[in-house]
This record gives C-alpha cells, structure tokens and sequence, in this order.
C-alpha cells in the first residue's frame, strides 16, 4: 500500500515537472518576460502598498467601508507571507527555471533557505489571492476583476519558469485560506467589541 502511494506520488511530481517545463518553453521570450515584469504587482511589497495605502486612504476620507477594506487585505496579505514563508523554509525544491537552464531538479526538506530552492509554495500566488479575496469580500462589485488580475499573476509564475504548477496551486490555497481566516477573526474581533460596548453601557 506504502509503496503504491509512493510510487503514484512520484508519478504526479514527474507530470508537474513536465507540465511545468512544457508551460515555461517561452520565459527567455520578450513576451513573457513583458508578463513577468508586469507579474511583479503580486509581489509582497507592492501589495503591502496598496493595502496600507487603501487603509490610510479610507481613515484619512472616514470611509469606514474602505478602510476594513484595507486592513483586511493587509492581515490575509500578512497571513499568507507568513505562512508560503514557513513552509518555504521547511520545504525545498528547485524551481524550474534552474531545471531548464542548469539540468538540476531537486526537492526534500530544510534544504538551502536561498531563492532557486524556494519553488514550493508560489509566494506571489499566496499573497495575490489573499489580497484579490479580501478586497472582493469588501466590495463585490470589483471581485472579478481582482480575481481576474490575481489569476493572471498565477499563471504568469508558471509562463516564467518561476514555479511548478503544482506551486502555484499551493500557493493559491495558501491564499484563499488565509483570507478565509483573516475574515473570521475580523468577525471574533467585531463580536468581542460590540459585547463590551453593551456591557459598558448596562454598566452606566
């Protein structure tokens, strides 16, 4: 039974190593690469600039709505940094780039803590559908076009030989997951406040 789960799990990775490569034979092209650069906006620091910009912006205009709007993309966005970071630190693959352009492939666990071993989880998938997730809950009416922009910065990690395919479905999971989460600690928090504001008040 072992060695049946094992040898089909070994199957799949070779399928997602093959499928990865087919997918990123175009990454040294101008096209892609164009992609890639633009792919870029799912990367951690312009999605901490835009959900602190989007929190301040609704403090400074007392936009309530906006401003948890805000300050719930930067929790999820903060969430699943912490969590692709964890897991990247405990899991170790080459990404496929390095298979292409050096012929190395390698995973296992605790491996180097450097960039072309950091294949697994995608970080900008992670962060991309957390933060696309948090500001469709807030505003429903923008929900496609910001699952849209995130799908397009998870498949351009493929396109660009930065990840497998299966990196990026972890990494998305990672994402839905921790917007998930975010929102219901939100919902503890209101609740914890709104009981103490009616017990503050009882008490007058």
């Amino acid at each position: 039974m072992t060695d049946g789960v094992s040898g089909l799990a070994r199957r799949l990775e070779a399928g997602d190593v093959r499928l990865g490569v087919s997918l990123a034979r175009a990454k040294d092209t101008r096209r892609v690469q164009a992609l890639a650069a633009a792919s870029e906006a799912g990367g951690w620091r312009w999605l901490l600039a835009l959900s602190t910009g989007t929190l301040a912006y609704g403090l400074l205009r007392r936009n309530p709505r906006l401003a948890e709007a805000g300050r719930h993309m930067l929790a999820s966005g903060v969430l699943a940094a912490a969590t692709k970071t964890t897991v990247k630190r405990i899991v170790h693959r080459t990404r496929p780039n390095v298979l292409m352009d050096e012929g190395f492939y390698e995973k296992g666990w605790f491996g180097p803590n450097v960039g072309p071993w950091q294949s697994f989880p995608s970080g900008h998938s992670a962060m991309s559908v957390a933060v696309a997730s948090a500001a469709g809950r807030a505003y429903p009416e923008i929900r496609g076009v910001a699952t849209a922009a995130a799908l397009g910065v998870v498949g351009a990690q493929v396109l660009r030989g930065a990840h497998f395919p299966s990196d990026v479905v972890a990494g998305a999971l990672i994402g839905l997951t921790s917007e998930a989460v975010a929102h219901e600690l939100a919902i503890g928090r209101d609740r914890i406040a709104a009981c103490a504001a009616r017990t503050g008040e009882a008490g007058r």
